[in-house]
């Protein structure tokens, strides 16, 4: 089960309306880009900074971002030795980020030593909590390149749930996922929030993401949040794909609903 202090923060953060369901993600984008994107989307509550344009930009790109009213999924999936990542994150939390990206494959110690250090470092800004997500398996893995390139004697589905529970062990408050294992980790963790990125429009186009479903399949699956990249951001108008996505998340049969 999550630690009391994080569900929450969880309940703190979790979306109350389609449009809070939506993180749009700006890979690909440099800082002037990413101001102009975000500014283009009416209703956007969330936005992704991933490793290509924190590097390119600095954590600076939070700071304004968030200066926009913006949240913001600090996504650097972080993977290293407990010190590390917990100082790692520490730094992080300082920005304002509210998720925050780990890798459940660094161990429940490691994980559970981020989310002290996250925890701390915000209360010392005066901002609330990040809420730490474990990235369980990359949804660019297939299935059978997974097993036979990282020799893993799971099944990639049996070892998405291994790593989720590690994670529920550390006391983290949710998971990112392919939308096609969504399902079972609800079902297996319900108290967990599901970040479910490889969110495509029918038919799924190919890219290097895969396991991936549409927006109401992956609501029906349980999802909380839907990470949007290219679908919005490659868009000849970004605003109206965003608002087509919210309508289909608002039409959609909530199967598993929000996190409890």
């Amino acid at each position: 089960m999550v630690a009391m202090g994080n569900t929450a923060d969880l309940q703190a953060l979790l979306p109350a309306s389609p449009e809070e369901r939506l993180i749009v993600a700006l890979d690909g984008c440099d800082g002037d880009g990413a101001m102009a994107l975000a500014a283009g989307i009416p209703g956007l509550c969330w936005v992704k900074v991933g490793l290509e344009l924190f590097i390119s930009e600095g954590p600076g790109i939070v700071t304004q971002l968030r200066s926009r009213g913006l949240r913001v999924f600090l996504d650097l999936k972080l993977h290293d030795i407990p010190a590390t990542m917990a100082g790692a994150c520490r730094r992080a939390a300082g920005l304002g980020a509210g998720l925050l990206t780990v890798h459940a494959s660094a161990g429940t110690a490691a994980m559970a030593m981020a989310r002290q250090a996250a925890a701390e470092a915000a209360a010392e800004a005066g901002l609330p909590p990040p809420l730490l997500l474990a990235v369980t398996v990359l949804t660019s893995w297939h299935p059978q390149p997974f097993r036979q390139q990282l020799a893993v004697a799971d099944s990639l589905s049996a070892h998405v749930e291994h790593l989720a529970q590690l994670a529920a062990r550390a006391g983290l408050g949710g998971c990112v996922c392919a939308p096609r294992d969504a399902p079972r980790l609800h079902r297996q963790q319900p108290a967990m929030a599901l970040v479910t990125p490889g969110i495509r429009h029918r038919p799924v186009q190919a890219d290097d993401q895969a396991r991936t479903m549409t927006p109401a399949e992956a609501m029906a699956g349980g999802a909380t949040w839907l990470v949007v990249g290219r679908p919005v951001t490659r868009a000849v108008d970004p605003g109206l794909a965003f608002a087509q996505l919210r309508r289909q998340i608002a039409a959609a049969p909530h199967g598993c609903g929000p996190v409890h």
